[in-house]
Parts: C-alpha cells; sequence; structure tokens
C-alpha cells in the first residue's frame, strides 16, 4: 500500500532552489580546478577546452559535468519567472508597473555584468597587492547597500504593542522606513560610482562598457526576454513553442554559417551592443523549457493540480521505493547521456537513454497525487527535450557548448528536469530536505556566490596567507581538485551566513 504524501503543497519548490544552488556551487568549483601541468582528465572541463592547452577546440564535440551548470542556472532562472510574476500579476500590478520591474531587473544585472567584472582583483591588477584585495573587498562590501532587500522596519513591529502606537501617534513608520532604506540605496550607489571611477586597470584605462561578465550578460538578456516571452504566452502554451519556433528559423538561418540576408542583419545588428545581441537569445531554448516547469512547479504549489481527492478512488499512491527507483533513475539518465555523448558511443547511449526513459514512463504510470502527476508531467517534458536533442546531436558535428549548438540546448534542458525531478522526491517525498540545505541556501542567493568568491573568499585567503598553505599541499592534480573543492565550500558556508539571517540580494 503506498502512502499519501502531498495532501498539503509546500509554499516553496526548494528542489529548485536546490538546483539552482548545485548550478551556481558547480560553476565556482569548476573555476577554481587545476590548469596546465597540473590537470585534471578531459571530463573534468569544459569539452571544448581540453588539458593540457585548454585551448577552445571548435571541431570537438561532447560535454561533460561542467558544460551542464549554466544551462542548468539558466533553466531555473526560467521556472522561477512564472513563480515570481504571477504573484505581481494576483497583485494587480499594472501592465506599466510590471514592464518597468521587468526592464529595472534587466537593467540591474546589465549593471551587475559590469561592475563584477570592474571589481575582480585579477582584473584591477595582473599581481595583486594588499591594496589589490582590500579594493576587491570594500567592492565587495558596497553591493550589500546597493542589491539588498531592505526590511521594512516599520511592518515588523506588532500591532499594538508600545512602541507601534509610540510610532503611530507621531506619525514616524513607514515614512521613517522608506527614508532609512532610500538612504542606504542611495550612499550604496554613490559608493559603488565611485569606485568605478575612481578604478585604474594594467592597460591604464579606467571604466568601460566593454569591460564586462559575459554570463551576468546573458542572465540579463534571458531575465528580460524569458519574462517577456511567458507573460505575453502565460495562457498559450502552443503560442509559447511558436516562439522557439521562430527562433529556430532565425538560428537555423545563421548558424553554423550565416547566409547573408535581412535574417542575417538583425542577427548581427545591436543598438546597445555591450549588453544585448541577438544571439544571445538562443538561451531561449533553455529558458522557455524552464517556464514550462515553472508553470507546472506553481499549480503544484497552489494546489490546483489535484482536480479532486488528494488520492483519487480506486488508486493507489507510489509507495516510497518506488519513488526511490524513479529518482535514481533520472540521475543515471543525466550521468548516462553525459559520459555517453562525451565518449561519442552515439547508438549506445540514445539507445540506453530511450529504455531508461521507457522503464521510468512505466514506473510513473497511473499517477494518484498532485506530486505523483506533477513528476510525470515534467518527466513528459524531458522526454521530449531529450528526444529533440539527442535526434538533433548529428547537425552542427556534435554537440557542443562552445559554440552552443542546438542540441545542447535540448538536452541540457530535459537533463534540468530529470534533476529537478530527484531533488524534489528528495525533499518534498522523503523529507531530506538538511541533506541538501546548502544547496537550497546558496540557491536563494545565488548572486552572493557569484561575486563572492572572487572578491570576499579569495581575497581573505590571500590577506591571511591561507592561499599560500592550500596552494602548497597542491602537489598532485586530485590535491588541486580538493583545493577547489575547499574553496568552494567556504564560499557556500559564507553564502549560507548570509541566507540564515535574512540577507538576500535582489538580482
Amino acid at each position: 500500500m503506498g502512502m499519501s504524501h502531498s495532501s498539503e503543497a509546500p509554499r516553496r519548490a526548494y528542489a529548485l532552489d536546490a538546483l539552482r544552488g548545485l548550478a551556481i556551487l558547480g560553476m565556482i568549483l569548476s573555476g577554481q580546478l587545476p590548469f596546465g601541468e597540473k590537470a585534471l582528465p578531459a571530463w573534468m572541463y569544459h569539452a571544448q577546452v581540453p588539458p593540457p592547452d585548454h585551448k577552445w577546440v571548435a571541431t570537438l564535440p561532447g560535454i561533460t559535468w561542467v558544460d551542464l551548470v549554466f544551462p542548468f542556472f539558466l533553466f531555473a532562472l526560467g521556472a522561477a519567472i512564472p513563480l515570481a510574476l504571477t504573484r505581481r500579476l494576483k497583485q494587480g500590478e499594472s501592465k506599466s508597473k510590471l514592464a518597468l520591474f521587468i526592464a529595472g531587473r534587466g537593467l540591474l544585472l546589465a549593471f551587475f555584468a559590469l561592475y563584477v567584472q570592474a571589481i575582480r582583483p585579477y582584473v584591477i591588477s595582473e599581481h595583486p597587492s594588499i591594496a589589490t584585495w582590500l579594493i576587491a573587498l570594500l567592492g565587495f562590501a558596497l553591493l550589500f547597500p546597493v542589491l539588498a532587500r531592505l526590511p521594512d522596519w516599520s511592518a515588523d513591529i506588532p500591532v499594538g504593542t508600545r512602541r507601534h502606537r509610540h510610532r503611530s501617534e507621531r506619525n514616524i513608520g513607514a515614512p521613517w522606513a522608506a527614508a532609512w532604506r532610500w538612504g542606504i540605496r542611495g550612499g550604496g550607489w554613490v559608493g559603488v560610482l565611485a569606485l568605478l571611477a575612481l578604478l585604474r586597470y594594467p592597460d591604464g584605462s579606467g571604466f568601460s562598457l566593454n569591460r564586462s561578465d559575459i554570463i551576468i550578460v546573458v542572465l540579463a538578456n534571458m531575465a528580460v526576454f524569458g519574462t517577456v516571452a511567458w507573460w505575453a504566452t502565460r495562457d498559450n502554451l502552443l503560442l509559447r513553442l511558436g516562439v522557439l519556433g521562430v527562433l529556430a528559423a532565425i538560428r537555423l538561418s545563421n548558424m553554423p554559417q550565416p547566409i547573408e540576408g535581412w535574417v542575417s542583419d538583425l542577427w548581427r545588428w545591436s543598438p546597445v551592443p555591450w549588453v544585448y545581441r541577438l544571439y544571445y537569445l538562443q538561451y531561449l531554448f533553455i529558458v522557455v523549457p524552464g517556464t514550462i516547469a515553472g508553470d507546472l512547479l506553481l499549480r503544484w504549489m497552489q494546489g490546483e493540480a489535484d482536480g479532486g481527492p488528494a488520492v483519487p478512488c480506486g488508486r493507489e499512491t507510489w509507495s516510497l521505493p518506488r519513488f526511490g527507483a524513479v529518482a535514481s533513475l533520472m540521475l543515471c539518465l543525466v550521468v548516462v547521456l553525459v559520459v555517453g555523448l562525451k565518449a561519442r558511443w552515439l547508438v549506445a547511449t540514445t539507445g540506453t537513454a530511450f529504455a531508461l526513459c521507457a522503464l521510468a514512463w512505466w514506473l510513473m504510470s497511473r499517477p494518484a497525487t498532485a506530486t505523483e502527476r506533477l513528476f510525470r508531467a515534467l518527466f513528459n517534458w524531458a522526454v521530449y527535450w531529450l528526444v529533440l536533442g539527442l535526434f538533433l546531436e548529428p547537425y552542427e558535428g556534435g554537440i557542443k557548448k562552445d559554440k552552443a549548438t542546438m542540441s545542447y540546448y535540448f538536452v541540457t534542458a530535459g537533463c534540468a528536469i530529470c534533476l529537478l525531478i530527484a531533488l524534489s522526491i528528495l525533499i518534498d517525498v522523503f523529507r531530506r530536505r538538511r541533506w541538501v540545505q546548502l544547496l537550497v541556501e546558496n540557491g536563494q542567493n545565488p548572486m552572493i556566490a557569484y561575486a563572492g568568491i572572487n572578491n570576499l573568499v579569495i581575497p581573505l585567503l590571500a590577506l591571511t596567507g591561507a592561499n599560500r598553505l592550500l596552494a602548497a599541499l597542491t602537489t598532485t592534480p586530485w590535491l588541486g581538485f580538493a583545493r577547489g573543492a575547499i574553496i568552494t565550500l567556504l564560499l557556500a558556508l559564507s553564502v549560507s551566513f548570509f541566507t540564515k539571517r535574512g540577507c538576500f540580494w535582489r538580482t
């Protein structure tokens, strides 16, 4: 007999936070791996930049675990869009206010892309000194008043208490709170702009729009265009898929070799090339599948997936061993695809992947509860994206991250859904959130993690001399990996510290 496990839908999709946390920490770890003579095996790096030279090889197909972390983050970004905007829509926000919110989010991320690149120690100086490390720490600290979600202190005071009555009588509640918030925010902006104006770089130049973090630039584009795409098609899934069809037509007209004409002109044209290029919109092939998963998560969280009793008459819920088997299959599917596509065992990999999908489909048959129906619906979409990606694998010379192929977008989107299902089973069915709590806390605060590695952890290690100790211990490639893992763990614990204290960055 099965167990009823979804009578109450959770208020937050912690599995999505965990997926985002895994992605951001995976990005950090991949940047801390040893290079050169002490390099690890090729599967520990981007497939197209293998050791020992780590030079881009355009004709080398395949993917590794490192090639999954960025699309997983993009997928999580897309899945979060329905959750965030639906709340605003239900609050009755006007279209103009929503448009300003979307544009403001994009501009804030664009600024973040410029700023984090400008304050990185090894960008400021090729040989950082104590002053360089201190400037890097200052740059990190200045982001808190700019990006932190500042509390409305008046709202924290219980109604009816002496302190609440005192503030009400003197009319100093919300106005004082607003003044403090604007003052802190304004002071932060003055600080970051002053720092950008004063910084000088090894070539003698100062601030430049051409000096930015390309990953955050892509995220800014996805935050804007992905949100607009969902907003315009939130009640019409077919239209949303149609957006991908149009984007695919533009993409196929320009890759791998552009065909001269108005479509290629549109592909190359940009009014603000430092922040927008039509090329970046290819990543909607990952973000839009994320929004579809987000719609499913939203209905599940709101309890709308039930459509009746928690357990329909005549049906049993899945047993815990069955859930465990589903989670294991989801993980196996991701491993098989990554290993097989990297090794170029194409026929065996495709056949094995389809067999695993068939077995998982059988295990997820006859869903009885909202949670079970959620997993079945997510898995159906995972199969669709994986099949699409695997049939596109021969196109463009095989799956690649650099330059990203059509197969890469869809395969990684499918893998992201598989991992989301596995994490959700662990968290929401087996109630083992504490096992991945560190991932959840980093997923809820990803921008602190992204900036913190270069402007918090690395400077503190350098100033304390701990970096020299870690370097002395790195005598073999795998000890180098251990060093990177330690640094990544220190960052994760730092982000957890801020998250537990309610300090979140708005981006």
